[in-house]
């Protein structure tokens, strides 16, 4: 055979799509690794014309899992962001939307068993430390995916994925507030430097001279404000204690306007060189702790219900995604215990995806 099989499952995750891997059927070392995975999306073309990806960050995603010696969890999720065209991969940041996939494909791929009318899975974010537990409609026969749940960014509906985020502050800098500031201020821009679940940027609309209302088609049309953005995150990112920031996604950057369609506050997000086209879960769920956080950027943008646990309704833009936040006030911010969220997920396409023997012979 002149290219190497690898047997994969082809799932949408959330709002994100990709191939979910068994760890065990791919090369150990990280360099081997990548070049596998560029060329099994087929990275260094818009159209990953010669790969599986879509030609946009969110359908050049990849999971990889395995059975967990954590203590805790039942699987490890390690995540690897493919770029579309500059066939490069990023090990350090980890997906919520592709977790979202985690649990269903963890069953399709014998790794857990299901178990009655709603399987729970207590999955491992190996790329930040981060517990989460899925919850996975099953029956007899496996996972069940039809059902009455939509998400913004979706069509139709499909059955729940329960999801419940731990262990998410710091993940990646090993604080909360990383430049140890609620406010920083970059190129006369003040923003909220924040890592929960993922790092991010965090600044209003009106800093950039925008409204915060505008489509994802026309802020990858504005150039200027791209260029602008950039500069202020990679002195932000420098600033976190991230290294490499220029060439890395994180940390990612997300802006913050008044909600006009009845949720808590609106939000773009950014992969960082693309608007997301709906809303990362990792960020919802940094982007809803900045808005809990008093004396942030967000300080007197939201509509607050103040309750415990509290309703985050981010309005993206292709809709909304709520985000279940139980906390507490402390005086460095605030005590994040846990976060829930609910997603959908399907299996699209199951097989092996063929990798050039040139790039790896196999196990």
């Amino acid at each position: 055979m002149t290219q190497t099989a690898v047997p994969f499952l082809f799932m949408r995750g959330g709002t994100s799509r990709g191939p979910y891997l068994n760890r065990t059927d791919l090369p150990e070392d990280r360099e081997t690794l990548a070049q596998v995975l560029i060329a099994m999306v087929g990275s260094g073309h818009p159209l990953n014309i010669d790969g599986i990806g879509g030609g946009n960050a969110v359908t050049t995603k990849v999971a990889m899992l395995s059975r967990s010696d954590h203590p805790w969890a039942d699987i490890d999720y390690f995540f690897a962001q493919v770029s579309v065209e500059d066939q490069t991969v990023d090990f350090k940041p980890t997906c919520g939307n592709i977790l979202s996939g985690v649990g269903p494909a963890a069953i399709e791929l014998g790794l857990i068993a299901a178990s009655g009318g709603e399987t729970t899975v207590k999955i491992h974010a190996v790329n930040t430390g981060a517990r989460v537990i899925a919850k996975v409609q099953t029956s007899a026969d496996g996972v069940v995916y039809d059902g009455d749940a939509s998400i913004d960014g979706v069509p139709g509906t499909a059955a729940p994925v329960a999801l419940q985020f731990m262990d998410t502050i710091g993940g990646a800098t090993g604080a909360f507030l990383p430049t140890g500031n609620l406010i920083d201020t970059f190129n006369g821009i003040d923003v909220t430097c924040m890592d929960v679940a993922m790092p991010m940027v965090i600044a209003r609309a009106e800093s950039f001279g925008l409204t915060g209302y505008e489509s994802a088609e026309a802020l990858n049309d504005n150039t200027d404000f791209f260029s602008k953005m950039e500069n202020v995150r990679v002195q932000a990112g420098a600033a976190m204690g991230i290294k490499d920031v220029a060439s890395s996604v994180t940390p990612k950057f997300g802006l913050l306007a008044p909600a006009r369609d009845g949720g808590t506050v609106t939000t773009r997000y950014f992969m960082p060189w693309k608007t997301h086209p709906t809303m990362a879960v990792t960020g919802a769920q940094c982007l809803a702790s900045c808005v809990l956080t008093p004396n942030t950027v967000a300080q007197g943008l939201a509509n607050r219900s103040n309750e415990r646990p509290e309703k985050i309704i981010l309005e993206h833009a292709s809709g909304q995604i709520e985000v279940l936040v139980d906390y507490d006030l402390t005086v460095d911010g605030i005590d994040l215990r846990s976060a829930g969220l609910v997603r959908t997920a399907r299996l699209l396409a199951r097989g092996e995806v063929m990798i050039p023997r040139n790039i790896w012979s196999g196990l």
